[in-house]
């Protein structure tokens, strides 16, 4: 199969590396690395508040936009044909994940195809890992397998990644999708939360009712608290990686935490997403962040708590209820301004009629108003929803207008 992206480019671009990096070396993974990052924050001209990046990052700071940008997650993958051939001459998921173009072609099918305004790396939450000493497989029909780590002697094996080291992979593929997406374009990078990550860890494979990382988190909560701390570190240094080499959002995913209670996930989830938040704002504080929770209704104004910057909403949240629960937890752990949200179709209604696909976009998006708002699914979308729907619900987001947009 002949992609767009040719393989000479790709060398072309890891070849060139020093002919992007800006004066200023990176102290921490070399100037290669600070390829785009000065684009990627720039804020403002003195004289104006308005910045020039794309359409989605200046939704994301809650700026004024001329139209609400749309994207979906799970967005590259089964539910296109050109993938699903792709798959044929490429039958792992590593190998279409670890091998760069076709990462970026992957990567770039749903961009080409509907025009969204985010294109995110096609990637997993857990290709850091084995940067951690972590290794892992994937089944096609299990899904992630992991030997399960449940004693301290088990966890001795994890150490610091080394993200040039252990994913170049991810440098080459966001390096290219920055050159190969129109400036309107987000190119999205996002990373596993430690609690999500400790679940594959802990259980060694996906689960449905989690009952061995809650037995150890009620059993032995100082061997999960060892767990999730260096998970945290990891993926911190993971994603500012990602943004050195091109990211310009964070998506992070802690989906399993919303099999917590409340109290639990102050305990263990919480801490830890915040411990990588503090990471990225730290070194790049207007790299927009969002963070996605499945089944997170019960959860919102916590998830608004840590700082992050846009909370993305499964589709068992009312809109407009959602947005003021942001503000209101957003206000209470002492943060500034409303914040940001993303979502929330349910994925479902992309098997409706396209009069249904409508009606429900259209209401989302008047709940959601003019500012602060990421058009999104409330879950990644279904490998059986069909490419004409899909591109009608982006179309539907891009013609919308609030009144006062052009």
């Amino acid at each position: 199969m002949k992609f767009p992206i040719a393989s000479s480019a790709l060398l072309f671009f890891a070849a060139t590396a020093e002919a992007f990096a800006p004066s200023v070396p990176s102290p921490r993974f070399g100037t290669s690395l600070q390829a785009s990052v000065e684009d990627t924050v720039k804020t403002s001209d003195a004289d104006s508040s308005v910045t020039k990046d794309p359409l989605l990052i200046r939704a994301a700071r809650g700026e004024k936009v001329e139209r609400t940008p749309v994207w979906m997650m799970r967005q590259a993958g089964r539910h296109i044909a050109e993938y699903r051939e792709l798959c044929k001459e490429y039958p792992t998921f590593r190998q279409r994940s670890e091998i760069p173009d076709v990462a970026v072609e992957v990567s770039l099918q749903p961009w080409r195809n509907y025009q969204t305004d985010g294109c995110i790396l096609f990637s997993d939450i857990l290709t850091p890992l084995p940067g951690m000493g972590v290794e892992f497989e994937i089944d096609e029909k299990v899904g992630p397998v992991v030997e399960p780590m449940r004693t301290w002697e088990s966890i001795k094996k994890m150490h610091l990644i080394d993200p040039p080291k252990a994913a170049p992979f991810v440098e080459t593929a966001l390096r290219t999708l920055r050159e190969e997406v129109t400036p309107e374009t987000a190119v999205l990078g996002f990373v596993g939360c430690p609690y999500t990550l400790a679940t594959y860890l802990v259980e060694g494979k996906t689960s449905k009712e989690y009952l061995e990382i809650k037995k150890m988190a009620f059993t032995e909560p100082d061997l999960l608290h060892a767990i999730l701390k260096n998970l945290a570190e990891s993926i911190g240094e993971y994603a500012l990686y990602q943004i050195e080499a091109g990211a310009q959002l964070i998506q992070i995913f802690d989906s399993w935490a919303g099999h917590l209670s409340p109290r639990d996930y102050d305990t263990f989830a919480a801490p830890y997403q915040k411990m990588v938040l503090d990471k990225i704002k730290e070194k790049y504080p207007d790299v927009p962040t969002v963070v996605y929770i499945k089944h997170s209704g019960a959860l919102v104004e916590r998830m608004a708590g840590t700082g992050v910057d846009v909370v993305s909403l499964d589709w068992t949240v009312d809109m407009a209820e959602g947005r003021e629960r942001i503000a209101n937890g957003r206000a209470k752990a002492g943060f500034d301004g409303p914040g940001g949200v993303q979502g929330n179709l349910d994925p479902a209604v992309l098997f409706g009629s396209q009069e249904t696909i409508k009606e429900r976009t259209h209401e989302i998006l008047k709940k959601a108003g003019p500012t602060g708002h990421v058009m999104n699914l409330g879950h990644g979308i279904e490998a059986a929803t069909s490419e004409e729907n899909a591109h009608f619900f982006i179309e539907t987001v891009r013609n919308y207008r609030h009144e006062g947009q052009e």
